[in-house]
Order: C-alpha cells, then sequence, then structure tokens
C-alpha cells in the first residue's frame, strides 16, 4: 500500500490555507454519517480537522468513508474550505477539508479505553493500554514540551562550553541512601553489577580528567517506595565544572531557568533568585523546600509555654523539643472540629501524636486546650501568631523535626485545600548550608545529608575532624513552589578531607576501599576543586504542564507497584537464565 505523503499536520491548518489541496495522515477520532454527508475527525499529535465527505464524491470513496470506525488510520485529500458551522473550540475550527481521496492503512477494534482528555479512566487502565492513552492531546502535548526543554537543556550548556559524556549503566554497587538496582554477571560468577542510582562518582572522575565542564540527561534507577513525585527510573539533567565556587554553579543554573522559562512558558525570571539558608526555612517553613507562594508561617512559642500547666506542651520541652504553630488566615470558620480532627490525623504520619488548636473571634480566643491556659495567656499566643478575628492557629509539640514535618505539611496541605496553590506563579529559592551530617534514627547513625563527596563550608573545614556533627554543607537545592527541582554541592577534592569525610562516618579502611576506593585513588592523581548540581527532570516537566504526578510526563511509566503495565515488567525468566547467572530462587 502507497503511502500518501501529507502535506501539513491536521492541527496546522488555518483560514489562510483555504483553496488549497492538502494531505494529512491521522486515526479516526469521530465519524458521523448524517446520511448525504459524512463528517470524520482526523486526529494527529497536533490536533484535529474535520473531513467532510458529500455526495458529489463518487459512490465507492462515499461506501469507503462509511465504513470508517474510531481509531482507523488513515490518509485524506482533499481540498481546504471555510467550515459553515464554525467551532471557536478548535484552532482548526474554521476550516474543513472535502475529502478528495482516501486511504485505509489500518482498521482498529473498539478501543479499551476512551481516546480523549477528560476520560476519567482508572489509572492502570492507562498504563496498561499506554500507548493508546499516548494518542491523547494532552499526552502528546506533554511529551513534546519535554522534548522542547531537553533540547534547550542541550543547546544552552553546549553554549556555555559544557561537553555531554556518557557515563556507565553498569556500575559498582556503593549502597548510600536508597536501594540499588542489582544485575548479576554472568561472565563474573556470583558478582553484581548495579543501575546507577546518579552518575556522581563517575562525573567527579571527569572532572579529575580534566573535562572542565561535563553534561548529561540520564537515566537513574532507584529501588524505593514509589508516590506521585518518584518513579523506580528517572531521568535528570546532570552537570559538574571545575575550578567554581557555590556563586559560579548558581549563576549558570539561573541563566538555565531564566531561558527555560522564557522560550516554554513566555516568562521572564527576575534574578537572582532570593537565597535561604536550611536552617531558617525550617523554622519558617518545616521544609527544606518550602513553598513561598503564600504565608501561615512557623511559629515557635516555645519560651512561652516553657512553664504552664499543659503537660504535653512541657513534657516535649523537657526532652529537647519545641512547641511551635503555624496562623491559617480567615480558616476559623471554615475548618470545624471534624475537619481539625482530619488535620490531626493526617499529622500522625509525621510522628506528631496530636494538635492544639485555637480560634481567633470578636469575643476572644476558643482553643482545644481552654483549662490549661487563662484567656490572657491565650491571647499572647495568638499575639506571637499575628492571629486577627476569624484565623485559626494550629500548633504541635515534639522534636524538632516531628514539628517541622508536621507543620510543614498542614500549611501546605491546607493552602490547597484553600484555594492557594497558584500554578501561574513560580516562586524560585536556593536553600543553602546544609548540615553536612544528619542523624538516621531507624539506622541510629550519622549519615550524609546529602552524599560523602560533599564538601563542608570552609569555616567549618576544621570541624570535621573534631565535631563533625556541628559542620554545615557546600550544598545548595534549587526550590520551585515547595518542590526540590535539583540540588547539588561543592565537592571535596582534597584526598585527605575525603578520607577524614569517611572517618566521620564510621567507615574503615577495608569498606572505604571497597566501596569508594578507585575515587581515593584518583584524587592521589591531581583533582580540580569542582561542583555540580543534578535536576529533576520529569519533576521540572511536571510543574512546568501544571500535572500532579511524574507520570503524565513521562512515555512509559511505572505504576504504584514499579511495575510496567504494558509489558508485564518485571516478570519471570526461564529457569536456563538463572542457572547460567548462578542464581537459585528460594522457595516461599
Amino acid at each position: 500500500m502507497a503511502i500518501m505523503k501529507r502535506t501539513h499536520m491536521c492541527g496546522d491548518l488555518r483560514s489562510e490555507h483555504i483553496g488549497q489541496t492538502v494531505s494529512l495522515n491521522g486515526w479516526v477520532a469521530k465519524r458521523r454519517n448524517l446520511g448525504g454527508l459524512i463528517f470524520c475527525d482526523v486526529r494527529d499529535k497536533t490536533g484535529i480537522s474535520q473531513v467532510v465527505f458529500n455526495d458529489q464524491i463518487p459512490q465507492e470513496l462515499f461506501e469507503k468513508a462509511d465504513s470508517l470506525r474510531s481509531e482507523y488510520v488513515v490518509g485524506v485529500r482533499g481540498k481546504v474550505a471555510e467550515r459553515e458551522s464554525k467551532n471557536p473550540d478548535l484552532p482548526t475550527g474554521d476550516i474543513e477539508i472535502l475529502a478528495e481521496e482516501l486511504v485505509i492503512y489500518s482498521e482498529a477494534e473498539t478501543p479499551p479505553i476512551y481516546i480523549k482528555d477528560d476520560d476519567n479512566v482508572d489509572d492502570n487502565l492507562r498504563l496498561k493500554y499506554r500507548y493508546l492513552d499516548l494518542r491523547k492531546k494532552k499526552m502528546q502535548d506533554n511529551l513534546t514540551f519535554r522534548a522542547k526543554l531537553t533540547n534547550i537543556a542541550r543547546n544552552y550548556f553546549a553554549e556555555n562550553g559544557f561537553t555531554e559524556v556518557e557515563t556507565p549503566m553498569l556500575i559498582k554497587s556503593t549502597p548510600e541512601g536508597a536501594r540499588d538496582y542489582l544485575v548479576p554477571s554472568r561472565v563474573n560468577p556470583g558478582r553484581f553489577y548495579a543501575l546507577p542510582q546518579s552518575p556522581q562518582t563517575f562525573k567527579q572522575l571527569l572532572m579529575v580528567g580534566g573535562t572542565d565542564r561535563y553534561f548529561q540527561v540520564v537515566k537513574c534507577f532507584r529501588d524505593e517506595d514509589l508516590r506521585a513525585d518518584r518513579q523506580p527510573e528517572f531521568t535528570q539533567i546532570d552537570l559538574e565544572m571545575s575550578f567554581v565556587e557555590v556563586d559560579d554553579v548558581i549563576e549558570i543554573q539561573e541563566g538555565f531557568m531564566k531561558r527555560v522559562f522564557k522560550e516554554l512558558k513566555g516568562i521572564d525570571l527576575e534574578t537572582p533568585f532570593p537565597r535561604m539558608t536550611w536552617q531558617e526555612a525550617m523554622d519558617r517553613y518545616g521544609s527544606d523546600k518550602p513553598d513561598t507562594r503564600f504565608g501561615f508561617e512557623l511559629q515557635d512559642i516555645t519560651d512561652m509555654v516553657r512553664d504552664c500547666e499543659f503537660k504535653v506542651f512541657t513534657d516535649a520541652i523537657e526532652k529537647g523539643g519545641s512547641v511551635r504553630g503555624i496562623c491559617v488566615d480567615g480558616a476559623a470558620q471554615t475548618y470545624t472540629r471534624k475537619k481539625i480532627d482530619k488535620l490531626t490525623e493526617a499529622i500522625k504520619s509525621y510522628g506528631a501524636k496530636g494538635m492544639v488548636w485555637m480560634k481567633v473571634t470578636a469575643d476572644g480566643v476558643s482553643s482545644s486546650v481552654n483549662k490549661f491556659f487563662t484567656p490572657e495567656q491565650l491571647k499572647e499566643i495568638a499575639d506571637r501568631m499575628g492571629a486577627k478575628d476569624g484565623d485559626l492557629i494550629l500548633i504541635v509539640s515534639d522534636t524538632n523535626k516531628v514539628v517541622w514535618d508536621a507543620l510543614g505539611f498542614l500549611r501546605r496541605h491546607m493552602a490547597g485545600e484553600l484555594g492557594l496553590l497558584d500554578d501561574q506563579q513560580f516562586n524560585f529559592l536556593w536553600v543553602v548550608d546544609f548540615p553536612l551530617f544528619e542523624y538516621d534514627e531507624k539506622e541510629d547513625r550519622w549519615s550524609a545529608m546529602h552524599h560523602p563527596f560533599t564538601s563542608p563550608k570552609a569555616e567549618d573545614a576544621d570541624l570535621l575532624k573534631t565535631d563533625p556533627h556541628s559542620c554545615k554543607a557546600n550544598a545548595y537545592d534549587i526550590v520551585l513552589n515547595g518542590v526540590e527541582l535539583g540540588g547539588g554541592s561543592i565537592r571535596i577534592h582534597d584526598k585527605d578531607m575525603q578520607e577524614d569525610m569517611f572517618k566521620a562516618l564510621n567507615m574503615g579502611e577495608e569498606e572505604i576501599n571497597e566501596k569508594f576506593g578507585f575515587l581515593v585513588e584518583a584524587f592521589r592523581y591531581g583533582t580540580p576543586p569542582h561542583g555540580g548540581l543534578a535536576y529533576g527532570l520529569d519533576r521540572l516537566v511536571m510543574l512546568l504542564t501544571g500535572e500532579k504526578s511524574i507520570r503524565e510526563v513521562i512515555a512509559f511509566p511505572k505504576n504504584q507497584a514499579a511495575q510496567c503495565m504494558v509489558s508485564e515488567a518485571p516478570g519471570l525468566v526461564d529457569e536456563t537464565q538463572l542457572e547460567e547467572l548462578g542464581i537459585r530462587l528460594r522457595e516461599e
């Protein structure tokens, strides 16, 4: 069958094309037979054009058009004409094509899902028939947007002296943080590769190798529980630079964001972006990726309630914790006791045991802890919180981490419920001066907050040997509307400091050599000062397209159980394959 060579895409035809003979290829979105007229909407990734088959055409062609059904793949040739009943909702709504020729490339059975953006179909069904889901204009627009952003990244970084280099996919397992995906080696029995969680060590080796500025759009893998903005395989825009300090890295990234927003959104971003220390972000917003589009900032009232009669507060303070709250403007009437109880249940997943509420009215302050405080004390707390008539105050007491996490969740969750999260407002922020280490309560040990190659700030370098847990990191995260777009740091380039860092993590010589010996060895031969950053490409595209899940901007994502519904991966493998790899499955 000969292909009808198309002259235009379906969504590109306009009034200026009237009178031209055009050829289109695509899918039948809809067919309507009105007796002497057959209307057929033909769709491709750019949009829809209406094609008309009238009784002036040969009978054979009319009957062929009558046989069309949804999702048939066709080619159509005809003359563009002005449409009598214009459709203002369609970009092509002023025109139609008067058909003169029709080719049916492929027939289609009735699809199991509707091919329209507002189908409201179950997510697992959408993922199972992803190849049908991808025919929707929204999905094609998202993929096209992603491709444009990726091209902008390649062009921008190339213009700024970056060399695109591919790093290995089969690497050594160095478990830090999330679990590795392991790949058994047939030619090295009993040994395993890991799929990279990031190209971190290799991009540092590229700096040792003199690449100076490296860039890569790279797949990364983490075996961790999934959520809306997390997938087992995801894509990073990864980069590294030699002979730089924090300001140099940030300046390049702000230029990149300006380019992206100007070309894709038509928005002129103001730079430099604001910067905030990690400590300030936690104290004000309860999050190291704060959303600054609205208020509800945390207020510390520990000093005011240290000697109060409410034991929940005093016990938390005695154990080294704090008492903090947020004031939600005008929410006193909106949030009933039932709604507040739901919020209290929600924060328990962050470790909070409960929550105190206060409502400010013209008659005074009512509270869930009225019997433990005088009206004057409640008013003083409300004043500290900056509350006015009609405001709702929510207070949590516990360890700092629990309080931050719970209130950080509450302020953004409630802003969403109150309609304060404007998707057309883009608040960028750099969060800097993170702690170099964090305590992992589950593991009962200290670990690197970012990774063990992050350098301490220059003024804290001497503390790495004497008081490492007091060190601040030379690290920085770029945050947009409460989402971490990317993170990076100035790396350790001195081999002695790198060994001190490993020792601060209680790693012995044998463990250091086993996990990172190749990097320590490389540092012996001359290492430039260097630093970098990695963006989550999926998250960035998700935010800029206004989607709520990164699954909407990935062609073939996994579901919540890390399964590919299209190919049914992961799947069973042949016993022979397992034998070749020296693997025996454990019987349940």
